[in-house]
């Protein structure tokens, strides 16, 4: 899955306007779904809240503010209760905040697919420009690519102002080494790019005790925000809020009022309920951290067989770390999908869809070519389909030996493993 190679700006949009007429391109997959129930805890305190009728202030209330100043600094990330943001969800967050640093955005390829789509919503005043990743992790550019985009965007009359990271990364499940993450900050701070650092799924690293992780905060605190979407590992996609911080200085004070003046501006206020249950979540209760270790259990299990099955057809997937996806490249199965009608991941979208029952996007949602033949595949469909399934998934030593995961995972082999075999004949 190498991606190092510079991408001809004409010929992607080119791809991307051919796709369009063939697709929804435009609009990105659902909200994160854990497939779990909610953690009883959780829900108490949303319920005792529920007479709480109004919203928290633009940015996120007192109470939420400082769950969030403590959670950070417990992961060894400094941050003041002034320097922090929250909204409703990851989008309207990220959307204050690219509007707030103006200029053009740098987004690793792939890359989160709402990102792509809060982008969109800006591209009436600025550019955005898919980088790059190395060949060994998603969610950082390779820092030579990025030296050079920068260059051919300033050389072009533009101002690049924000890069966007994700570590761990989302779509493709992987970690990138400090190393790497330290390479591409130096080259975005050397270019004076602010960093918007992504880690919705740090608490979802598989083997935390066996897994190096830095946030790009620790590296350069005063030129790092960091984003956190809580429905990546701590609350239901349907309980939208996240969390920002940005740099104790003037400039990370002047980015964040202008980013409160855009969440004020759309109404982007969280509810006071679900502020309640993010703020008893942020404290890191032990109900929550057990529910949080346990999940990344299971969804490390059923991602290793999902893993195992995408090599075994042929296809080529890195190993995943973190997260509840996979992100398979099926360009070695071109033959098999020929024979089907798929030639490219609008169309392979379509077909792994239907044929799986469930959403399956294509690498197009990711900022990735749509003739790459890339798609996300997700571990949740595959933990049940009812509350209890799920639960007993989540409850037993060995997922795979239930019938339910065992039968879903042998359906996508089986699907797979038909383009497999049209490969070899």
């Amino acid at each position: 899955m190498q991606r190092t190679a510079p991408e001809d700006p004409a010929r992607a949009a080119e791809g991307r306007a051919q796709a369009a007429e063939r697709g929804r391109v435009r609009h990105g997959p659902p909200a994160p779904d854990p497939g779990l129930p909610v953690l009883p805890e959780l829900a108490d305190v949303l319920a005792a809240a529920v007479g709480r009728t109004g919203c928290e202030p633009p940015g996120g209330g007192a109470a939420l503010r400082a769950a969030a100043v403590g959670h950070w600094r417990r992961r060894g990330i400094g941050v003041e209760a002034d320097a922090v943001l929250a909204a409703p969800g990851g989008p309207p967050l990220l959307f204050a905040l690219m509007a707030a640093a103006g200029g053009e955005v740098l987004l690793p390829r792939p890359c989160p697919a709402w990102w792509a789509a809060q982008v969109r919503l800006l591209a009436g005043v600025r550019s955005s420009f898919h980088v790059p990743t190395p060949a060994e992790c998603g969610g950082v550019p390779d820092p030579y690519a990025l030296l050079e985009t920068v260059s051919r965007i300033r050389a072009e009359g533009g101002r690049p102002r924000l890069l966007l990271l994700s570590v761990p990364d989302d779509p493709t499940a992987t970690l990138a080494p400090p190393g790497t993450v330290r390479a591409v900050c130096e080259v975005a701070v050397a270019e004076g790019l602010t960093v918007v650092s992504d880690e919705t799924w740090r608490d979802t690293v598989h083997r935390p005790r066996e897994t190096v992780f830095f946030s790009p905060a620790e590296m350069f605190p005063d030129q790092v925000v960091v984003l956190s979407d809580l429905a990546g590992a701590f609350t239901p996609a349907t309980w939208p809020v996240a969390v920002a911080r940005v740099p104790a200085t003037a400039a990370g004070a002047a980015l964040r009022a202008r980013a409160l003046d855009v969440l004020a501006a759309l109404g982007a206020t969280v509810p006071a309920p679900v502020a309640e249950a993010a703020a008893y979540a942020l404290d890191d209760p032990g109900p929550v951290v057990e529910r949080a270790a346990v999940a990344a259990a299971l969804h490390a299990r059923v991602q290793g067989a999902l893993h195992r099955a995408v090599l075994d057809a042929g296809a080529l997937a890195l190993p995943p770390v973190a997260g509840r996806h996979l992100y398979a490249d099926l360009g070695p199965l071109r033959a098999g999908l020929a024979e089907r009608g798929v030639t490219d991941s609008t169309e392979l979208e379509e077909y792994l869809t239907a044929r799986l029952g469930t959403p399956v996007p294509g690498g197009h949602r990711f900022g990735d070519s749509p003739g790459a033949l890339c798609v996300r595949l997700s571990t949740a469909p595959l933990l049940g389909a009812t509350p209890a399934q799920r639960t007993e998934s989540l409850r037993a030593r060995d997922p795979l030996e239930l019938p339910h995961p065992e039968q879903a995972l042998n359906h996508l082999a089986a699907a797979l493993a038909e383009l497999g075999r049209a490969r070899r004949t």
